[in-house]
């Protein structure tokens, strides 16, 4: 993108004649780095709780040590995780963040729907300056993070790390740091919804083959520059994904602290 932040037109590959880029290999560390966040947050590896060392590790997400470590090394430098010399890397007691924007973490499902009502605010508006804003880079980040969302599907797998990437790839698009920042304060958060969601599509694959079409048309809307198309894409899935969650059962907020 331009020094100067202005709006740029460019010529997108067509998404239906043009196979998207494969993930570059930071996309892998990603992969690890948000899968641990992930079990993390759920609860899998508990405060103080040791992780698998780093050849489990790598062999549990299928990629090589050095991905791991990296992965790792992310985690601690957040706050998530921290190293003991000569025992391994164990889980924080209360994780510092790295960004200025912090949240206080998911503990209620009430929590779950303020986290849609805070995304549907910003992530529809980030769309819409994805589809100003965006270059050949931007567009072949976000089709690598769809790409890997298509894999999954054909396995009728969800891949939150692969969902998240695909949402963080189009507001870092906006070109706006506000919302990039705000993503990353979010990342786990997120995770939870994104996991819970991914639980509530394990049934007929229609239901993943429509989540992959929605994010899709968010993919085709960007890559056109077409802004409004891309902000109304963006706002039916997310409020598809908070649907499907809550089974159509908005929570009365005033009632859940």
């Amino acid at each position: 993108m331009s020094a100067s932040g202005q709006d740029q037109a460019v010529d997108p590959a067509t998404p239906e004649t043009e196979k998207p880029k494969r993930a570059k290999p930071g996309s892998l560390v990603d992969r690890v780095f948000d899968r641990l966040s992930e079990s993390i947050v759920n609860g899998d590896y508990p405060p103080d709780a040791k992780l698998p060392g780093e050849h489990e590790l790598a062999a549990m997400f299928d990629v090589s040590r050095p991905i791991v470590r990296e992965a790792l090394g992310r985690l601690r430098k957040q706050g998530t995780v921290y190293a003991r010399q000569g025992a391994g890397n164990f889980v924080a007691a209360s994780p510092r963040g790295t960004t200025a924007v912090g949240y206080a973490p998911v503990e209620t499902i009430g929590d779950i729907q303020r986290c849609y009502e805070f995304r549907l605010a910003i992530e529809p508006q980030a769309a819409f300056y994805a589809a100003k804003r965006r270059d050949a880079q931007a567009i072949a980040e976000i089709a690598a993070a769809l790409e890997q969302l298509q894999d999954a599907t054909r396995h009728h797998l969800h891949r939150s790390d692969a969902d998240f990437a695909f949402h963080k790839a189009v507001t870092d698009a906006a070109n706006n740091h506000y919302y990039s920042s705000s993503m990353e304060a979010l990342r786990q958060h997120v995770a939870v919804g994104m996991h819970l969601h991914g639980l509530s599509l394990m049934g007929p694959r229609l239901k993943l083959e429509r989540v992959f079409d929605e994010h899709k048309a968010i993919y085709e809307a960007i890559a056109a520059g077409d802004a409004e198309a891309a902000q109304a894409a963006m706002r039916r899935h997310l409020e598809g994904s908070r649907d499907r969650l809550f089974e159509g059962r908005i929570l009365d907020l005033r009632l859940e602290r």
